[in-house]
């Protein structure tokens, strides 16, 4: 099986995946960007089970995925991570990487076969979206390349300038 990695510009809510990725904050307090976006289209259901997922577990760590169901959404799953709020005295890439493999080792362990990934941590985390993008890119490619498997890795953008940055990264 080859893992595709495919663009697109559109609401990460209305994929029609197995699983989507929330970027997260670590309480699972959906309140702002794409963590408010999932929680309105899925439904009361994400916000509970989230809340149950910190009340067992504790808050989300760098490098841990959080899964719930899905709601009212199409998909199956919601994989919740948290990249870095942005800051020039950290390795912003390594964390950022770190999340984006937990969502993918999430999604592989939860047989899914196909998983949207949103622009983590370019919204109001504050890391810049064209560095974000291609951290994001390459992390799923060198996942991939590392043994990972899923039929389809969709990175989703908000804006047609995001999805530039996906696109910049991965070439023709």
């Amino acid at each position: 099986m080859v893992t595709r990695i495919e663009v697109v510009q559109g609401d990460i809510t209305k994929q029609n995946v197995d699983a989507i990725v929330n970027a997260a904050n670590e309480h699972l307090a959906h309140g702002g960007g794409v963590a408010a976006a999932i929680s309105r289209a899925g439904g009361p259901t994400i916000d509970a089970e989230s809340v149950t997922w910190v009340e067992e577990h504790g808050p989300v760590r760098p490098g841990e995925a959080a899964t719930t169901s899905a709601g009212d959404m199409a998909a199956r799953h919601v994989i919740h991570v948290v990249g870095p709020v942005y800051r020039i005295d950290q390795d912003n890439e390594a964390l950022l990487a770190r999340a984006v493999r937990a969502a993918l080792d999430a999604g592989a362990g939860l047989d899914a076969k196909s998983i949207a990934v949103p622009a983590i941590s370019a919204g109001i985390f504050g890391y810049p979206p064209e560095d974000a993008c291609r951290v994001i890119a390459q992390t799923a490619r060198t996942w991939i390349d590392d043994g990972g498997q899923l039929d389809v890795i969709r990175l989703v953008a908000f804006d047609e300038a995001t999805a530039g940055y996906f696109r910049a990264t991965l070439g023709p």
